[in-house]
């Protein structure tokens, strides 16, 4: 009795321990941002405002995304786009396109009330796959994406996640890095979702 009961103590601590050493992160670096392009784009045949992708991130595959860019985006404009993908989410279906993951913007409200969303960009030199890190933040560990969507991690992150005032991406004033320098966009002091 006692071997069997020690083996089944043995595998949850194990667990936990991944979970502490992650709690103890600032929440952003629970998450996984890729640098990503766009190899593949066609529209939804059933949702008006999506679009589905195929990314290039570094992966053996390509991962199908779907996003609502159709209002700002043209299917020429999409397509060799590098951009940052959140790549560890839980794959959603989009109305029964499943999607593995979802691409970074930013966003402003324009003078006449309508909206201006523009991908983040990672510098032209970032490799495909690259993680993203946070100036000043400790290296990622992320989340997997049960754990993201249990503990609702983006969602805690989004209102930290803005541009600044030179249109790089950051949370809570952290710029998004690669090795080749900062993530960043054309919008300033837009939220990034």
């Amino acid at each position: 009795k006692q071997g069997g009961s020690g083996k089944q103590k043995a595998k949850p601590p194990k667990k936990q321990k991944g979970n502490v050493a992650n709690d103890d992160q600032p929440d952003i670096c629970k998450l996984e941002f890729k640098v990503g392009q766009i190899s593949k784009v066609w529209t939804h045949p059933d949702a008006d405002k999506l679009y589905c992708e195929e990314i290039e991130c570094g992966e053996p595959k390509p991962r199908q995304i779907a996003s609502g860019l159709r209002p700002y985006y043209t299917e020429e404009e999409m397509l060799n786009q590098r951009l940052l993908v959140v790549s560890n989410l839980k794959p959603k279906n989009l109305v029964g396109f499943k999607s593995h993951g979802m691409v970074l913007c930013a966003a402003e409200t324009n003078e006449d009330g309508s909206e201006n969303v523009k991908f983040v960009e990672p510098p032209a030199d970032a490799p495909l796959g690259e993680v993203i890190t946070f100036e000043g933040l400790p290296t990622p560990e992320p989340f997997s994406g049960a754990q993201v969507e249990k503990k609702k991690t983006f969602k805690a992150c989004l209102p930290g996640m803005k541009t600044t005032d030179e249109g790089l991406a950051a949370w809570d004033g952290h710029v998004f890095v690669t090795s080749a320098g900062p993530c960043k966009t054309s919008i300033k002091g837009g939220a990034m979702r």
